[in-house]
């Protein structure tokens, strides 16, 4: 396959995000590479994925646009805007918020307390928010 695919932890300075978050920020970026391995998504993926560390979690990019995150607030997957409407409405899915009181990220899906063992479901999400970006 063309595929291949980037694991980045960016070398912060920590004195910007502190040893904590930083803990925290490769504790979601190790449970979302690992949710990568188990789908086994690049078999299905013709370009370049990779993922990153951001204050608190992690991000998945396909070709350098942010297309699914793992972080404290749940995994979210950047979807069409019928199927977010459809699965936040099923009550599926929430309206994702980095902040309680921050703006509501348009055009994702929140999945609050993902079971991440669920592989097949997880893997539908990856393969979609790819193909949507």
């Amino acid at each position: 396959m063309l595929c291949r695919r980037i694991y980045t932890l960016v070398n912060e300075p920590k004195e910007i995000i502190g040893k904590g978050v930083l803990k925290v920020a490769i504790k979601y970026l190790e449970a979302l590479n690992k949710l990568i391995d188990e789908t086994n998504i690049k078999a299905e993926i013709n370009s370049i994925i990779e993922t990153k560390h951001f204050f608190s979690g992690a991000a998945l990019y396909h070709n350098q646009k942010l297309c699914a995150s793992l972080s404290p607030v749940g995994l979210a997957f950047k979807l069409a805007d019928d199927e977010v409407e459809s699965l936040i409405n099923s009550g599926k899915a929430q309206a994702l918020r980095y902040f309680p009181t921050g703006h509501i990220k348009k055009g994702y899906a929140l999945f609050v307390d993902p079971d991440l063992s669920q592989i097949a479901l997880w893997k539908t999400y990856l393969l979609k928010a790819n193909e949507h970006v």
